[in-house]
C-alpha cells in the first residue's frame, strides 16, 4: 500500500511540475498559467502576446497617418530615438531582414515587430519580399 501511496505522490508532483509554457518551455504551476489563443502560457509569454502591435492594421495605419498630419509630423520627426536608429539603419543600407535588425539593436523580436508595427503605421517602413527572405525597407 505504501508503494502505491508513494507512485500516486510522484505521479501527482509530476503534473503538477508538467505544464509547460508553450511559447518558452518553461516549467509553470498551476496558479501562473494563462491560457490565451489556444495556447498554455507563463506570466511573461502572456504579457507578450497582450502587447503585441499588429503590423498589418489598416486602422492602425490610417489613425496614425491621420495623427502625424494633424500634428505637423514629417519623416522621423515624433519617433522615439530607437525608432529613429532603426529608420536611419535602413535608410542608410537599404535593406534588412528582421534578425539583422534584432541583432543590430540587441532587441527580442517581439520587442522588434512592436517598433516595426509603429513605423509601418507611419509609413516609414515596410516589408518587401525577395525570393524566400522578408527585407525591411523604406516605404
Amino acid at each position: 500500500m505504501k508503494v502505491i501511496e508513494i507512485n500516486a505522490n510522484e505521479e501527482m508532483s509530476e503534473m503538477l511540475e508538467g505544464i509547460k509554457c508553450q511559447n518558452c518551455g518553461k516549467d509553470v504551476s498551476e496558479e501562473e498559467v494563462f491560457a490565451t489563443e489556444g495556447k498554455t502560457l507563463c506570466e511573461d509569454c502572456y504579457i507578450d502576446v497582450g502587447h503585441r502591435i499588429r503590423v498589418c492594421d489598416p486602422w492602425g495605419e490610417r489613425s496614425k497617418t491621420i495623427f502625424r498630419k494633424s500634428h505637423g509630423l514629417e519623416g522621423t520627426e515624433g519617433l522615439t530615438d530607437l525608432q529613429k536608429k532603426i529608420y536611419e539603419y535602413i535608410e542608410t543600407r537599404g535593406k534588412a531582414t528582421r534578425m539583422e535588425l534584432a541583432e543590430e539593436f540587441k532587441l527580442p523580436l517581439i520587442d522588434l515587430e512592436n517598433e516595426f508595427a509603429i513605423l509601418r503605421h507611419c509609413q516609414l517602413l515596410k516589408g518587401r519580399k525577395e525570393g524566400d527572405d522578408v527585407y525591411i525597407v523604406l516605404w
